[in-house]
């Protein structure tokens, strides 16, 4: 049986979604604690974690990101929020999809289908955990984690998007115009400036771990990962 983790503090709200996936034959984690998600996830083991954003002490942006460093699960976003930063910010910090409040219950668990489908079932790819290295720096795509000479660091969606663009061109340069397709997605268009203000972002992550100048310009054509064997 399935488990379906629900990270919602309107009580009511949870119990509806709990009656309703239970009708359909799968268990149901609750969150109480707002302190204990994370204790809550390790020992119930989810397949899917349905999560608001605004919560107690932290929010969904916060938690989603702490999921992502010990799980691949699909996690999908339900708040009242409806602006597009919103959505972007759910999906840059590790979610697969996005509902508003109010919702339909059939739609939700529609989308719940839809992921596990994708994650576990027939849509699901027999294949091991990606794995990136290039001269030292290491790329966990779907953990969303870097790291180089024994320093880590998480990263948003469009982030290791960018870096894993970076290091399967290197040392290539990789063009503006494939950057920009690896960026957009069917919820966000991504534009020149979007481009520029990640590039930043992945600069100042690379040097989180140590990598300065970790991306080259190059004029008219795009970026390029520089050669990390100089590091210290």
């Amino acid at each position: 049986m399935q488990t379906i983790m629900i990270v919602e503090d309107n009580p009511k709200i949870s119990k509806h979604l709990q009656d309703y996936i239970e009708k359909y034959g799968y268990q149901v984690a609750f969150v109480t604690d707002f302190e204990r998600i994370m204790d809550i996830f390790q020992k119930s083991k989810p397949d899917l974690v349905l999560l608001d954003i605004n919560l107690p002490s932290y929010d969904g942006f916060y938690w989603c990101r702490q999921i992502r460093k010990e799980s691949t699960c699909p996690v999908i976003f339900i708040s009242a929020r409806t602006g597009e930063m919103d959505q972007v910010m759910a999906l840059e910090n590790g979610g697969d999809d996005f509902i508003t409040k109010p919702f339909s219950a059939e739609i939700v668990m529609a989308k719940i289908r839809s992921q596990l489908r994708r994650a576990y079932g027939e849509y699901a790819q027999d294949v091991k955990e990606r794995y990136l290295e290039v001269e030292g720096l290491k790329l966990l795509p779907e953990r969303l984690e870097l790291s180089f000479a024994g320093k880590d660091t998480f990263l948003s969606k469009k982030e290791a998007d960018i870096i894993e663009t970076l290091m399967n061109r290197y040392p290539r340069v990789a063009g503006r115009e494939d950057l920009l397709e690896k960026l957009w997605d069917d919820q966000t268009y991504v534009d020149e400036n979007t481009l520029n203000v990640n590039i930043t972002r992945v600069r100042k992550k690379l040097q989180s771990v140590g990598i300065k100048d970790g991306v080259e310009t190059v004029r008219g054509v795009g970026y390029r990962l520089k050669s990390m064997l100089n590091e210290e």
